[in-house]
């Protein structure tokens, strides 16, 4: 009997240990999802966007300090452009204007304290920035940035075909940061942040642009083909040129500065040459960010070279 007894036994404690191995392992992947889903709801899931943002402030802070040497008002420009933009995931997931909406009581809190301690960090930034009336040029170019950023959801609202659109005017909104960069760094809102602006915005217009045509033509074959499909880019690289050549020829731009461009026009047109080959937008995304870094530090020393 005992020999029986344990026989029985043993699979019987064995089916319990897999129960609890199962139930905990259940345990861990409910947690896991739950951290995955809170992440979701506070932290911008646009990663080309942090890009857009940040190389045009790198690109005129890199221009601005062979003028200046303010690096104060630069890193709190920073900390109040981060904040902003991180701001908005979360207020769209509280106020459920996003596919990733905050339900539970827990993830209402949680998402509630990050928006008020973006907030805080936002609003102290700006305020010292602006405090007795300095940077009075950063409430034009504030208002710029919020208006475009108001176009951009609206023209999300009128539909898919509206998308490339309502990208280059978010654009606009993002690539402000340079001139605001030059500006608090210098003190000065001429030609110069203009020019910037400018620039970063025809830079960051090629990108969005390249990215969706490389997305919808991933299937295409021959150059006939891609030209058929892709000829609003063509035309785009080709207004791009003329644009640059222009501003130089103005003495907005330094010819020099064409180089930066040079790398961006040069993938662009090769790409209706290539074979096709199967696309992973993972990889597009990190080749368009060196693309992005290149640009940056072409840019800066190129400016360092006529000064």
């Amino acid at each position: 009997m005992a020999a029986v007894s344990k026989n029985l036994g043993a699979p019987l404690l064995a089916d319990v240990a897999r129960s609890g191995n199962s139930a905990v392992d259940g345990d861990e992947a409910t947690d896991k999802s739950r951290r995955e889903r809170r992440r979701a709801l506070i932290i911008p899931r646009e990663h080309g966007a942090w890009g857009l943002l940040l190389v045009p402030m790198v690109t005129a802070a890199g221009v601005a300090f062979h003028d200046s040497g303010r690096v104060v008002p630069f890193l709190l420009l920073l900390t109040a452009a981060l904040a902003l933009f991180w701001l908005r995931t979360p207020v769209e997931s509280l106020v459920g204007t996003s596919a990733m909406r905050a339900q539970t009581r827990d993830e209402r809190h949680a998402v509630g304290i990050v928006i008020a301690m973006l907030t805080l960090f936002a609003a102290l930034a700006l305020a010292i920035l602006l405090w007795a009336g300095r940077n009075p040029y950063l409430w034009l170019l504030g208002a710029g940035a919020g208006a475009a950023f108001a176009g951009q959801a609206l023209l999300k609202k009128l539909g898919r075909s509206m998308r490339m659109l309502s990208e280059i005017i978010g654009t606009i909104g993002l690539t402000a940061s340079a001139p605001a960069a030059y500006y608090v760094i210098t003190g000065k809102f001429g030609a110069t942040a203009w020019m910037l602006w400018l620039a970063n915005l025809i830079f960051a217009g090629n990108q969005i642009h390249y990215v969706q045509l490389r997305i919808h033509t991933a299937k295409v074959e021959g150059l006939r083909a891609k030209l058929a499909r892709g000829w609003l880019f063509a035309a785009g690289q080709l207004a791009m040129s003329l644009i640059l050549v222009l501003a130089c020829l103005r003495g907005f731009l330094p010819w020099l500065a064409l180089v930066p461009f040079v790398p961006i026009l040069f993938r662009g047109w090769i790409y209706f040459f290539q074979k096709p080959r199967p696309l992973v937008v993972r990889q597009l995304g990190w080749s368009e960010l060196s693309q992005a870094v290149v640009f940056c530090f072409l840019f800066i020393t190129a400016f360092a070279r006529v000064r």
